[in-house]
């Protein structure tokens, strides 16, 4: 996998994540063959880069498949959008249709179990919130099925989820697209949006389920384990069960999510900011169980082992920590005679095995140096 700059797309590359309007519309779907027409298009829009499977055209390799369909994440931006502007403009929004959401997306994460979180898609930074929703909801849910929830509280959950932010329809896009640092009253009105939200889910007790549930969850999930949250700064048990979840989720999208003030962190670095710098924000067993279905290195990744570089072929339930590797060069950049499938959960060392994922400037060695793109070894190994 590697992350190209726009102008250096080519046709007939397949990008590895999809690219989205606030409508939910996608202006690119993964797994799609790029054209002509499609660099034009996203140049015009203003996106920078995109992650694609190989740097080969010829080389047509599918990414992995999502923990839930392309429609029912499109149908679900399509209705948190609207869902948001209705309540802006008229202080309602059509319950039912949001249920219908929350449960589809319970139905692909229930029927696709098998499948791990690979790459987060791209969203056009004025449109952040909707899309941000959706994939909150569906890591949320996917927690939630890990939890053993019964179907009644994953649906609860996932509508939570699916509204958690919609108290920002009250702070300014100005600040919410801001691409410099927040001044202490635009931050204060950041800050707000928790309650905000929660105010408005209790103006709809009528036509939402569970509003209370639904309330604390919007107002809750900036909260810390350690007390050191907003915007009451609760602590341990005093948080909702369920924004404990969505807390999680919400970083970890924000975190790798490319944003007006920073690019997206890889899955790796995203773990550990969550697992080893923001210590106390997050509960330590929920954190754990999430990271054994999301992938730390995705497949295609390319990294630096103790055996040499290598690419992620597989990665497995519980051992996102230790992928299946194929390597292919070893330490001094050299290619091997013969690449070798090694299962780093199998090994002693296992994760400590890997010493860094390897930047793209470094990976352009192997393909305009050595003319060889990594991505070649999935179809080999």
């Amino acid at each position: 996998m590697l992350r190209l700059p726009v102008k250096n797309l080519k046709k007939g590359m397949i990008v590895a994540q999809s690219i989205y309007n606030h409508h939910g519309g996608s202006y690119l779907v993964k797994g799609s063959a790029i054209t002509p027409e499609y660099i034009h298009q996203l140049k015009k829009i203003g996106i920078p880069t995109v992650n694609v499977t190989s740097a080969d055209p010829n080389f047509q390799l599918q990414p992995p498949e999502d923990v839930v369909q392309e429609t029912t994440r499109i149908d679900a931006i399509q209705h948190v959008y609207d869902a948001f502007q209705d309540v802006e403009q008229e202080g309602r929004l059509d319950a039912q249709a949001m249920e219908t959401v929350a449960d589809n997306i319970i139905r692909d994460i229930i029927q696709r179990k098998e499948n791990l979180v690979q790459l987060t898609d791209i969203r056009l930074h004025d449109t952040y919130t909707f899309a941000h929703s959706v994939n909150v909801a569906i890591l949320s849910a996917m927690l939630g099925m890990l939890c053993r929830y019964t179907r009644k509280d994953m649906n609860i959950l996932t509508l939570g989820a699916l509204l958690h932010d919609l108290g920002k329809i009250d702070v300014s896009t100005r600040i919410l697209t801001k691409n410099t640092r927040l001044t202490d009253s635009e931050f204060a009105e950041i800050k707000s949006h928790p309650e905000r939200g929660a105010e408005h889910i209790h103006e709809m007790d009528y036509e939402l389920p569970s509003t209370s549930i639904l309330a604390a969850i919007a107002r809750e999930h900036h909260e810390h384990i350690d007390g050191r949250g907003y915007p009451r700064g609760l602590q341990g048990d005093e948080i909702h069960r369920f924004a404990k979840i969505v807390a999680i989720a919400d970083v970890y999208d924000a975190l790798t999510s490319e944003r007006p003030y920073k690019r997206a962190y890889t899955p790796n670095v995203a773990y550990n900011i969550m697992k080893n710098v923001n210590i106390g924000q997050f509960d330590p067993d929920l954190l754990d169980l999430f990271f054994n279905n999301v992938a730390i290195y995705p497949v295609g990744t390319i990294l630096k082992t103790d055996y040499g570089y290598a690419i992620v072929k597989k990665c497995e339930f519980g051992k996102t920590e230790a992928p299946t590797i194929v390597v292919f060069a070893n330490l001094e950049g050299r290619l091997l005679q013969k690449a070798e499938t090694i299962d780093l959960a199998a090994e002693p060392r296992g994760a400590k095995l890997i010493q860094m994922v390897v930047a793209d400037s470094e990976l352009r060695h192997f393909i305009h140096e050595l003319s060889v793109d990594p991505s070649q070894y999935l179809r080999k190994a």
